[in-house]
């Protein structure tokens, strides 16, 4: 039960146009540049994911992209056309961060009207069903919980068949059963050849779903391509110790290339030929130094490693 893009899509748009095409896009406000020269492109029928700190731009750009927000720059397309074009509001799903429901309207009335705005909407009752709120169904609005209402807001995304469905941090703050259901959707729309373009500061949820991830920092893409091209083929070693430990003697009982990092304090990462011998040096040297290692493992370089070294450790 996920929406056909099939069905919906127009005969004047050609297939092969990206679902979003975003040209050197400046958003200012006052004296602040949200967004400086912005540059992406979605492509039709997959899960694009924007990743990004606070205040990289990435909700500004997707605020954009919605029709909801003017850019001062630069060029936004979103299925062939311009976002303030009327013919997209029955193309296009839209799920907020929060709020859009009228706080006394109960949960299955406010999703049966949206669906009577379109033509071949999905059932609501079963959509309900499939995100677990038929039980909420007549439970008005402001007293659903955080995460029901997450989930009501998804189901008013995709009630109306959309080509198109922008999805803005759609797990923030659900349980863990709720976020496996909302993967779940979000994979149907994919296997149904809508095109997802998603906002998330979880870098699993990225990685699990994605496949296209966009990083932005301070208003510009720093990175871009499928989260297998992006963490690569490296393995890491990795250990918790002690703060503080002599990071350049460690390397120098290494092999030639390898690198090591402390970050957080306490927590090791060795990077390069990660053979069999390298556990033991490692083990033996920090034996040799009264080092007594603790969760020592050798990882995959994941997803959140290059973000963070994209865009920095700090808060912001």
């Amino acid at each position: 039960m996920m929406p056909d893009a099939a069905n919906t899509r127009s005969a004047g748009d050609a297939a092969s146009a990206p679902a979003v095409e975003v040209r050197d896009l400046v958003k200012r406000y006052g004296r602040t540049t949200a967004i400086d020269g912005l540059t992406l492109s979605c492509a039709r029928g997959e899960v694009t994911a924007i990743l990004g700190p606070n205040g990289a731009g990435k909700t500004s750009t997707i605020e954009i992209c919605e029709g909801f927000r003017r850019p001062d720059g630069g060029s936004v397309r979103v299925l062939g056309r311009d976002p303030s074009d009327s013919a997209l509001k029955a193309r296009v799903g839209v799920m907020l961060q929060s709020g859009g429901v009228p706080p006394a309207m109960r949960a299955g009335e406010w999703l049966r009207l949206m669906a009577r705005f379109h033509a071949h909407p999905l059932d609501p009752a079963a959509l309900l069903d499939r995100l677990g709120l038929s039980e909420h169904a007549r439970t008005p609005y402001r007293r659903l919980s955080g995460g029901q209402q997450q989930r009501l807001s998804l189901a008013g995304a995709i009630v109306g068949r959309p080509e198109l469905v922008f999805l803005d941090e759609p797990t923030a703050g659900l349980d863990p059963q709720a976020r496996y259901a909302c993967w779940d959707v979000v994979t149907g729309l994919r296997e149904a050849g809508v095109s997802v373009v998603l906002t998330t500061h979880y870098m699993d949820e990225a990685e699990k779903l994605a496949d296209q991830v966009i990083i932005i920092d301070h208003g510009r893409v720093v990175a871009t391509g499928t989260p297998a091209t992006l963490t690569g083929a490296e393995r890491q070693l990795r250990f918790r110790a002690r703060p503080g430990l002599n990071l350049d003697e460690l390397l120098s009982a290494l092999p030639q290339g390898s690198a090591a990092k402390e970050s957080p304090a306490g927590h090791y990462i060795i990077e390069g030929q990660v053979a069999p011998g390298l556990l033991a040096t490692v083990t033996a040297w920090c034996a040799s130094e009264g080092v007594t290692t603790e969760d020592l493992s050798i990882e995959r370089r994941t997803l959140e490693d290059v973000f963070l070294e994209l865009t920095g450790r700090e808060l912001r």
